[in-house]
């Protein structure tokens, strides 16, 4: 409430950042924040709903990949989509608001090309003429302030832009701000480009060695015969989906081919991954 307080002018980035470390600390924290600020978006004050909206971008810089699952469900992405719609609070609510609703849908589908309900969402609105043209982002708004950081950011590892970054935030100069700006937004989308990279390459595993598992389980049960018609059909599914995981496999180990760790745990998936395959072939095809 303090946060979204509509009496204030001003952001109150103290109470800002203490949502957001609570939001770090607490195991629901992402999911029940969202709530909390779907129902502050979609208030009819339009300070507290432009606040609300503050808040939502600066858990998205400071709140990470938890926070960001929960952004990319259509649960959340239909309360923002309700402040735009003429259905819902689209007829009500004050074009400042919409306007910067889309922008942050927008950022979305920049920032989180992975997340494929965020741009179906996005595009929806597209189609249906709610939005009618991607917004220009403005050049002097300026990103929160980010939060600690704990993991290793660029700004810790590469001492020249934290300099760089730290002289242009100390300046008054407008032209200095947009550079600033443009830093912090080049950096946030550098990190979350590896986040999600990361995300990619544990999914892809974990899915490589769960479809395998169950591909043996199910060549076995084949080979005795005692495989029923529905299992037969999971035992292709399985290894059609298995087929499409290689190339994907290949992606992720070039763009970890200076990671000798991470390159190595590629390869094993692949080796599984063949060995499934092959086995699949030879059993199936010699029954």
């Amino acid at each position: 409430d303090k946060a979204t307080d509509p009496s204030i002018p001003e952001e109150n980035w103290e109470c800002i950042q203490r949502f957001c470390d609570q939001v770090n600390a607490d195991t629901e924290g992402p999911l029940l924040a969202l709530r909390l600020l779907a129902h502050k978006i979609q208030s009819p004050q339009e300070r507290e709903a432009l606040h609300a909206l503050t808040v939502l971008e600066t858990c998205v810089n400071n709140c990470g990949d938890r926070f960001h699952s929960e952004i990319a469900k259509f649960r959340f992405l239909n309360e923002l989509i309700k402040v735009l719609s003429p259905k819902y609070y689209g007829t009500w609510s004050s074009e400042k608001v919409k306007l910067r609703v889309t922008e942050v849908m927008f950022s979305w589908t920049v920032w989180f090309p992975q997340e494929v309900k965020i741009q179906d969402a996005y595009q929806m609105l597209k189609k249906q003429g709610i939005v009618k043209e991607d917004p220009k982002q403005p050049e002097d708004k300026i990103l929160p302030p980010p939060s600690p950081r704990s993991q290793n950011s660029i700004f810790d590892t590469d001492e020249e832009k934290s300099k760089l970054l730290a002289r242009l935030l100390k300046s008054s100069h407008t032209e200095d701000l947009q550079a600033a700006n443009h830093l912090i937004q080049s950096v946030v989308r550098e990190e979350q480009e590896k986040s999600a990279q990361v995300s990619r390459r544990v999914n892809a595993i974990s899915e490589v060695s769960e479809n395998v598992k169950h591909m043996d389980e199910l060549l076995e049960n084949y080979r005795r015969q005692e495989l029923s018609p529905a299992d037969q059909e999971t035992l292709q599914a399985l290894f059609q989906r298995c087929e499409k995981l290689r190339p994907l496999l290949f992606r992720l180990a070039s763009e970890a081919v200076a990671d000798d760790e991470v390159l190595a745990e590629i390869l094993q998936a692949n080796d599984k991954l063949t060995r499934a395959l092959g086995q699949y072939r030879r059993i199936v095809s010699c029954q």
